[in-house]
């Protein structure tokens, strides 16, 4: 049953800072421990919006920001300037730090007011009983807010499936260098002025709850010595999309994801409701439920070329089961796929025949009779030569086995013999290793072609798919910009390629690869000068390169 969603309410939090001798500092207070939200977490002020952060007052309150500018910012058609003004409320009504000018002084003057924490005391309280209104807070201290000095960091917005819900703008700003702060003793209990990174050794260590999103937004700060490095980044932000967090499983009980992780797409996929039910790891031999039709288990082998282990997918119903790339020959992935297929499996297909791919194919028939279909295996020390199909299936062929149809597709390029498997009624391909999560294929020559890896790719955009389920990693959604960015990456890799022949006259692989590659760590260089020859092998048929011997220049 699909679970009832809240509404999440707008919000606005802003993240202080200051410089110190000991490095720049963050103001943050402690949530009570009677708190709905957070329980004795340590946050940054903020807090919903209110009626009165809309009142007309604020509309003229500084030169260049109303709700106009602060809408577009925000991506909102209109009632940015809420946002604005309820950061500088709640910021003032949980430490006691007012970013306001004195509206009796020159605009051009720039100055804070200045005052005490026990001088605005009686204030804050007032604002909290109702007995007085921001705007009247406002007009009878003369006040104007300022405004300016917010720079918009970053659009949180809570869980599906949480207790409470906030939709919640960040902004960042330097804290009032004449005022003192204290928290309000109501929804705060504490307050501190912190290092970032000392805020993140405390969550670490246990020693303090933070939200994701603060967690986030330390260790951003982390990266920058001084308060006005990191809020000129923050005004150089562009296009702030917001981010709603993802709860999943994990060996350590509950985690928060965000975009970015390898886990993202597929946990949004299979937890449309967000219960948090899904795992965020890729565990060897542990079955995971992909679609009606479609169970993934990872084999116990992973390593750097790896990752978590090689993908084998059972496809299938009831009657009888297909499975996709049966992975190296270790009897303790065996016997998982012999588990969960209970009998029933009768075809065995391979993406190709790389030594992570298909040497399990010959025992996995052995034991259950299968059909093993794919291309025969290349004559080079990487392969596994001793993969015999019982059939080789045809470029374009529908294959309707196990009550599914799966089209076959052939990828040359990371090997020549590499097929693609499309399940049309999922739209789900099945990749291997033609694209895999988290790293860009390795084209090793001479069975690996550039030129013809890279048209494979391209023709994947004729195909309806929706999805990815690669032979590495978690399922990909977005398929079209999946492809377009790693031809854009090899692309991008190919130009340094050029620009490094052209400024010598003749340079060895050895040489070249310290340069083309000097973004990628020394213990990768291994790797990455298969992928260099293949390029270079790629320049040199296009006529941009040429070979004498070990070395190569420009043509």
């Amino acid at each position: 049953m699909t679970q009832v969603q809240l509404v999440p309410r707008p919000a606005a939090t802003v993240v202080l800072l200051r410089d110190t001798p000991k490095g720049m500092e963050v103001f943050m207070v402690q949530r009570t421990h009677k708190a709905a939200f957070i329980p004795g977490g340590f946050v940054f002020p903020g807090g919903a919006l209110d009626a009165s952060d809309h009142d007309p007052i604020f509309a003229t309150q500084v030169a260049g920001v109303d709700d106009e500018s602060a809408s577009r910012a925000l991506g909102l058609a209109s009632g940015g300037l809420a946002y604005w003004v309820a950061a500088i409320r709640e910021c003032f009504e949980e430490s006691g730090l007012l970013l306001a000018h004195d509206a009796r002084q020159p605009a051009s003057d720039g100055r804070l007011v200045t005052g005490s924490a026990r001088e605005f005391e009686p204030l804050r309280q007032q604002l909290a009983s109702g007995a007085m209104s921001w705007p009247q807070f406002c007009r009878d201290r003369q006040l104007k807010l300022a405004l300016e000095q917010l720079a918009y960091l970053s659009h949180w917005i809570t869980p599906a499936g949480s207790v409470r819900r906030f939709d919640t703008r960040f902004f960042m700003a330097h804290a009032p260098d004449q005022q003192d702060a204290a928290h309000d003793n109501t929804e705060t209990i504490a307050h501190a002025w912190v290092r970032p990174a000392d805020m993140l050794e405390r969550h670490r260590s246990g020693e303090a709850t933070i939200m994701f999103a603060t967690k986030t937004t330390l260790e951003l700060l982390a990266k920058f010595s001084s308060a006005e490095a990191a809020i000129s980044h923050v005004r150089g932000l562009k296009d702030i999309q917001p981010i709603t967090p993802r709860v999943t499983t994990s060996s350590a009980g509950r985690k928060v994801i965000a975009p970015g992780h390898p886990a993202w797409a597929e946990v949004g996929r299979l937890d449309p409701d967000a219960r948090g039910t899904v795992s965020s790891e890729l565990v060897p031999g542990v079955p995971t439920r992909l679609a009606p039709k479609v169970l993934r288990i990872a084999a116990p082998n992973p390593g750097f070329m790896t990752g978590a282990g090689t993908n084998s997918y059972l496809l299938g119903d009831a009657d009888a089961l297909a499975v996709i790339d049966p992975g190296p020959a270790i009897d303790e992935h065996i016997e998982r796929l012999l588990e969960a297929g209970a009998g029933k499996i009768r075809w065995i297909l391979t993406t190709h025949t790389h030594k992570d791919h298909s040497p399990a194919a010959a025992l996995l028939r052995e034991k259950t009779g299968a059909e093993v279909l794919g291309m025969p295996a290349p004559r080079f020390d990487n392969q596994d030569v001793a993969f015999q199909p019982d059939r080789v299936p045809l470029d374009g062929e529908v294959l309707r086995i196990a009550g599914v149809s799966l089209r076959v597709i052939h990828t040359p390029g990371h090997a020549s013999n590499h097929l693609c498997y499309l399940l049309e009624d999922e739209k789900m391909l099945f990749t291997g290793d033609h694209i895999m999560q988290g790293s860009t294929v390795v084209i090793n020559p001479p069975d690996g072609d550039m030129a013809v890896y890279l048209e494979s790719l391209r023709a994947l955009k004729s195909l309806d798919v929706e999805v990815l389920a690669p032979g590495h990693g978690f399922l990909m959604e977005q398929p079209h910009q999946v492809v377009d960015r790693l031809l854009a990456h090899r692309a991008k890799r190919e130009a340094k390629v050029k620009e490094a022949l052209v400024k010598a006259d003749a340079r060895s692989l050895e040489q070249l690869v310290q340069t083309v590659y000097d973004d990628v760590p020394v213990q990768r260089h291994a790797m990455a000068r298969r992928s260099l020859l293949a390029h270079l092998l790629k320049l040199k048929a296009e006529g941009h390169a040429v070979q004498s011997g070990d070395l190569w220049r420009a043509a």
